[in-house]
């Protein structure tokens, strides 16, 4: 197994995509820390494991602040004597448009996805400093997070954060041989089940068939399992040499998005004033302007008779 012997973090794992994580690692060998906020759900995960032929405990705790984090790496190396792998997938939305979201709704968010993921990062970066492990910290992203979303401004500054926090931890973590990484994940989620355009691909996975090829192929839209892999391979030594990325996955997609660069420049002797600016702007960039948010492939009419009448 690729990752016998290692001890593997997977905050809010309880079920969805960290659960499909934390069941992928404990299938390459790792013991698994469970996480999740509900006790019944994080001990059914735990048996889950166990069914599986994988070896698990669960913390019950909400992911945020650092005594969470604490109680995480002190129960993998109480349970299975170290740690050398930190996913940090918990999360939660408060989706609203911006006159609608109130203070809690942003805070709460921002404290779950970006300083949840710093607050563990942080303890098990420190844990593997001081036991000289080469440990793997794969955080989770968001496509939200790198091109925006209409009603999450929250979710967006986090899953962006998190992705900013990656590239700087790759930096800092190198001379420790520790890797940093965030997943893109692309996949059926209790959220996308809400929204029509996913409906027949969601089916098809519920009736336990496979989703139809225009999801899985043109849109690279999947299941949980097929973002598993790719996380279970970051968390391996087959990736050693592999950190500060964005890697999307999904459906049989997998994608490496780029660093943020410049889409064009321009240079101007003396610098850019107002008049300068509005003479010339739209003239050197007009054409140039990127675009905001997912966009989604028109849906083939054999797949979308109920997702039109919805909208």
């Amino acid at each position: 197994m690729s990752l016998s012997g290692k001890v593997a973090i997977v905050t809010g794992s309880g079920r969805g995509l960290g659960l499909a994580y934390a069941r992928e690692l404990a299938r390459q060998g790792a013991a698994v820390v469970v996480n999740d906020v509900d006790a019944e759900v994080a001990a059914e995960a735990v048996r889950i494991i166990g069914a599986d032929g994988g070896r698990a405990v669960a913390v019950v705790a909400p992911v945020g602040g650092t005594e969470a984090a604490q109680q995480l790496v002190q129960k993998a190396v109480e349970a299975f004597g170290r740690l050398d792998i930190l996913v940090t997938n918990a999360g939660i939305l408060r989706d609203k448009s911006l006159l609608k979201m109130t203070d809690e709704d942003f805070d709460l968010v921002i404290n779950v996805h970006l300083k949840g993921t710093f607050t563990c990062a942080r303890e098990a970066f420190a844990y593997f400093k001081d036991q000289g492990i080469a440990g793997r910290i794969i955080t989770i992203g968001s496509p939200t997070g790198q091109r925006g979303n209409f009603g999450q401004s929250n979710y967006a500054a986090a899953k962006a954060g998190i992705v900013g926090m990656v590239r700087t931890w790759a930096l800092e973590m190198k001379k420790a041989g520790v890797t940093a990484n965030a997943v893109i994940p692309v996949a059926a989620t209790a959220m996308t089940k809400t929204v029509p355009y996913f409906t027949k691909a969601i089916e098809a996975d519920e009736r336990g068939e496979a989703m139809p090829d225009f999801f899985r192929k043109d849109l690279g839209f999947g299941t949980a399992d097929d973002v598993a892999g790719l996380v279970a391979f970051l968390a391996s030594d087959a990736a050693a040499g592999v950190t500060g990325q964005a890697i999307g996955a999904g459906g049989d997609r997998l994608q490496l998005w780029t660093h943020p660069e410049a889409a064009a420049t321009e240079y101007r002797e003396g610098g850019w004033g107002y008049a300068d600016l509005v003479e010339n702007f739209g003239k050197l960039f007009g054409d140039k302007l990127q675009s905001v948010g997912e966009e989604l492939l028109p849906l083939p009419a054999d797949l979308a008779p109920e997702a039109a009448e919805a909208r």
